[in-house]
């Protein structure tokens, strides 16, 4: 299996270097195109083997799997460019949310799908949201799915739950990443214990906190019952959360999913303009 991916930036190369890492795939089944080359050259250079393409369509010509990992202005172009070469039985993978699958079926006749990787990806952890296309069949599914478990979790979900899903899996560790930072550079400000110090135990607070509620099947209101002796320190701390954080999380997601749907109008917008060029 051949795997291609168009652009190389953040979370394109972090899945590329993920897929390898885990041998998943060799680096000579992998071939990559980017707007700036050299960051191509680089990857290149890091995994000797690694096909470094020039142009889009040659990574298309040399795929089985394609990966598209670029930004939602740039879609209908890149699509627009890559749709004579498309082949019925290819799977073209997006990794950008606002981008809805039926943008890639009017324009697309192959399988199609949409992922939303994690930068937890990068330790094989966390999940992959994985969303189908009528375009494509169950074999395609699994063979995208069987990869993935490679670096993830895979798990299907509806596209109406794009957004939501992207916050917590997605956009989740940058936030839960803000309030481990809050914690730590409060604890050095109130009490001087030095900064590496309580980074290190934060984060092995944070790792042992995501094993109970994964392997150890405990839920948040179990983990804060066993911790919270009533009338205790924790509880008392608890309860002034739940106060001052009333409402927070719904202003998150309200903010996100403002955005997600600006984009998905920009991306629309864009789509609708290739296609009068076209004609």
């Amino acid at each position: 299996m051949n795997i291609g991916f168009i652009g190389a930036g953040s979370m394109g190369s972090l899945l590329i270097e993920a897929f390898i890492i885990a041998e998943a795939v060799e680096p000579n089944q992998i071939s990559v195109s980017n707007r700036t080359y050299s960051k191509v050259e680089q990857l290149a250079c890091k995994f000797p083997g690694l096909q470094a393409k020039q142009t889009n369509t040659a990574v298309v010509q040399h795929a089985d799997i394609v990966f598209l990992c670029i930004k939602p202005h740039e879609f209908a172009h890149v699509i627009s460019e890559i749709k004579p070469f498309v082949r019925d039985e290819q799977l073209i993978v997006s990794i950008t949310s606002p981008v809805q699958l039926s943008h890639l079926e009017q324009e697309l006749n192959c399988h199609i799908a949409k992922i939303i990787p994690s930068i937890t990806n990068k330790m094989w952890s966390g999940a992959t949201l994985c969303i189908y296309s009528e375009q494509i069949d169950e074999a395609h599914q699994t063979m995208l799915e069987q990869l993935l478990a490679y670096i993830s979790e895979p798990i299907r979900i509806e596209e109406s739950y794009t957004r939501i899903v992207s916050d917590i899996s997605s956009c989740g560790p940058a936030f839960m990443s803000f309030f481990l930072q809050q914690f730590v550079d409060a604890a050095v400000e109130e009490t001087g214990i030095s900064r590496d110090a309580a980074m290190m135990i934060a984060s092995n607070m944070m790792l042992g906190t995501g094993l109970l509620l994964t392997e150890g099947g405990m839920t948040p209101e179990e983990v804060q019952r066993r911790v919270a002796v009533p009338g205790g320190i924790t509880a008392k701390a608890l309860a002034m959360l739940k106060k001052d954080s009333t409402g927070l999380f719904n202003s998150l997601i309200r903010t996100t999913h403002a955005k997600y749907f600006e984009d998905v109008e920009v991306v629309s917008a864009q789509f609708k303009k290739e296609e009068v060029r076209e004609q």
